[in-house]
C-alpha cells in the first residue's frame, strides 16, 4: 500500500497524466510513432526521480499505441505501425456508421490487453524471459515465415493476388545495403536507398494517401461533406456486451500479443497482425475483413498486450523487446539503474512501483483516451476537404520526422500512387506491409542460420520449436481449407 500511496504523489501522478496526453496527440497524428514520443520525452525525464521518468515513458508507450487507432478508424491512416492491423475492420465499421463502437472497442480492449499484459509480466516474467532467450535465428526466421504465411490468410478467398503483394513486399524489403556482404541492392545509385525504403512513409502512403485520392475521385460533393457524420460518444453498453461476447477473442489477442511481444525484436505491430491472422484463420466469421467486431477486437487486444511484454526481457535480462524499450533501457542506465536479474532485489521497491504505475496507466487510459476520441472526432467534424488536406500535411510531416529526410516523402507519395493502384486492381495491401515488416527479419535469420551450419537446412527442422513454429505454419495455411469441410459457416 505504501508503494501504491507514492504513485499519487503530485511529483508523479500530474507527469503521468501530462505524459498520457502527449501520448493521446503523437499517437493520433499519423507519422509519429510511440517510439518517436517515448524519445521526445526521454530529456524531459532527465532530471525527474526514477520513478516519475519511467511513470511518463510508460503512460506515453501505451496511449501512443491506443491512439493510433483512432486515425486508422476515421480515416484508415494508422497512426502508428501497431495500428496497422485496426484500419481492416475499424475503419469497414466507421463507413458503416460504427466508427464510434469500433473506437470503443479500441480503448476498453487497449486497457483490458495492456492489463493482462501488465499481470502476466507481473507473474512469469523469469519464466517467459528464458523461454524467449531459446529462440535463436532458426525460431526467429520460422516466425517471420508464420507472420508471413498470415498474409495468405489475410487474403483468404484472393490468395494469387494476396501472394503478389506479399512478394512485392519481400521486393522491396530487399532494397539497401546487404549486411552479409555489405553490396547495395537495388538501389540505382541512389544514396538515400542505402539504407532500405522506410516502412513508415511507405505506410503512410499506402494507407493513407491511397485513401485520400480516392475521395478527390469521388467528386466535389463528397469534399463539401464532414469527414465523419456519426456523433462521436462512446457506446459502453454495447461496447461491454461486444466484448462479453468476444471474450475469448480478448484473452486469445491478450496471450498472443504479450508472448510476441516478449520476443526481443518482434514488437506491438508484429503482435497486432499475428493476432488478426490467428482470429481470421481459427473464427467462422465471415465478416473479419469487412467490418467485424473480433477484427477490430484482436488487434487491439494484441498490440497494447505487447507492450507488457516487451518488458519481460528488457527487465529480467535488460533484452529490449523493442524499439520502445530499447529507448527505456538507456534511460535507466541513465538513472542508475542496471537492467538485469538483480533488480528484482538492488531495486524491489522502484520494480514494484513500476509495475503498479503500469496498472494505473490502463485504469487512467480509459478517461484520458475518451477525452482523445472526442478531441479528435471534433476535429473530423470539419468538411471532407479540410480534413484531407491536413491529412496529406501531417502525412508529409510524419514522413519527414521520422529521419529529416525529403526523400521520405517522396516514397510516401510514391506508395500512396501504389496503394491507389491497387485498391483500383482489388490487391490486398495488408500483405504488402507484412511483407515489408518481415522481409529483412527473415531474409537475415536465414542467412545467418545456414552460415552457422554451413548450408545446412536441416537444423532449422530439427531444433523443438523450429519445428512447433513450421507446424503451425502449415496449420495455418492448410486448416482453414481443412475445416471447412465439416462446418457450415456461422451467422455472427
Amino acid at each position: 500500500m505504501e508503494q501504491i500511496a507514492k504513485l499519487f504523489d503530485p511529483s508523479v501522478i500530474f507527469p503521468l497524466i501530462i505524459s498520457m496526453f502527449f501520448g493521446i496527440f503523437v499517437g493520433a497524428i499519423p507519422g509519429l510513432t510511440a517510439t518517436m514520443a517515448v524519445a521526445l520525452i526521454i530529456p524531459v525525464t532527465y532530471y525527474m526521480p526514477p520513478i516519475a521518468g519511467l511513470a511518463m515513458v510508460l503512460g506515453v508507450s501505451f496511449t501512443a499505441i491506443f491512439a493510433g487507432d483512432i486515425p486508422a478508424t476515421f480515416l484508415r491512416i494508422p497512426g502508428t505501425p501497431a495500428s496497422g492491423a485496426a484500419t481492416l475492420d475499424g475503419f469497414e465499421l466507421s463507413k458503416k456508421g460504427k466508427g464510434s463502437l469500433a473506437l470503443t472497442l479500441d480503448l476498453f480492449c487497449s486497457a483490458l490487453g495492456g492489463l493482462i499484459g501488465v499481470l502476466l509480466l507481473i507473474l512469469t516474467a523469469p519464466p517467459l524471459a528464458k523461454f524467449a532467450l531459446k529462440f535463436t535465428n532458426f525460431e526467429y526466421f520460422w516466425l517471420g515465415i508464420f507472420g508471413l504465411s498470415m498474409a495468405a490468410v489475410l487474403s483468404k478467398g484472393n490468395t494469387i493476388k494476396g501472394l503478389i503483394s506479399a512478394s512485392l513486399g519481400l521486393l522491396i524489403s530487399t532494397i539497401g545495403i546487404d549486411v552479409t556482404t555489405g553490396y547495395p541492392r537495388f538501389t540505382f545509385g541512389n544514396i538515400e536507398l542505402m539504407d532500405g525504403v522506410s516502412f513508415i512513409p511507405a505506410m503512410i502512403g499506402l494507407f493513407g494517401l491511397s485513401e485520400v485520392l480516392k475521395r478527390i475521385q469521388a467528386g466535389r460533393k463528397a469534399m463539401e461533406l464532414p469527414a465523419v457524420n456519426e456523433k462521436s460518444k462512446l457506446n459502453v453498453r454495447e461496447g461491454l456486451i461486444a466484448m462479453w461476447k468476444h471474450k475469448f477473442t480478448i484473452i486469445r489477442g491478450s496471450l498472443v500479443g504479450t508472448f510476441i511481444g516478449a520476443l526481443p525484436g518482434a514488437g506491438a505491430d508484429i503482435a497486432a497482425w499475428v493476432s488478426y491472422g490467428i482470429e481470421k484463420n481459427t473464427s467462422r466469421d465471415p465478416e473479419i475483413g469487412k467490418g467485424s467486431l473480433r477484427g477490430v477486437i484482436a488487434p487491439t487486444s494484441a498490440n497494447n498486450a505487447a507492450i507488457g511484454g516487451t518488458w519481460i526481457p528488457a527487465l529480467v535480462f535488460g533484452i529490449p523487446g523493442d524499439s520502445i524499450t530499447a529507448i527505456v533501457l538507456g534511460a535507466m542506465l541513465m538513472y542508475g539503474l542496471k537492467p538485469g536479474p538483480l533488480i528484482f532485489t538492488e531495486s524491489r521497491d522502484l520494480v514494484h512501483q513500476l509495475f503498479s504505475v503500469a496498472i494505473l496507466v490502463q485504469i487512467l487510459l480509459i478517461p484520458i483516451g475518451w477525452l482523445g476520441i472526442k478531441a479528435f472526432s471534433l476535429f473530423l467534424k470539419l468538411k471532407s476537404g479540410i480534413v484531407l488536406t491536413s491529412v496529406v500535411f501531417f502525412s508529409i510531416i510524419g514522413s519527414y520526422a521520422m529521419r529529416n529526410s525529403f526523400f521520405d516523402i517522396y516514397v510516401m507519395l510514391i506508395f500512396g500512387l501504389i496503394g491507389y493502384a491497387f485498391e483500383k486492381l482489388e490487391i490486398p495491401l495488408a500483405p504488402m506491409i507484412l511483407g515489408l515488416i518481415l522481409g529483412r527479419m527473415i531474409e537475415d535469420n536465414l542467412r545467418v542460420g545456414l552460415i552457422k551450419t554451413k548450408g545446412n537446412f536441416l537444423p532449422f527442422l530439427t531444433r523443438p520449436i523450429s519445428l512447433v513454429l513450421f507446424l503451425l505454419i502449415i496449420f495455418t495455411l492448410v486448416g482453414p481449407w481443412f475445416f471447412s469441410l465439416f462446418k457450415k459457416p456461422a451467422s455472427r
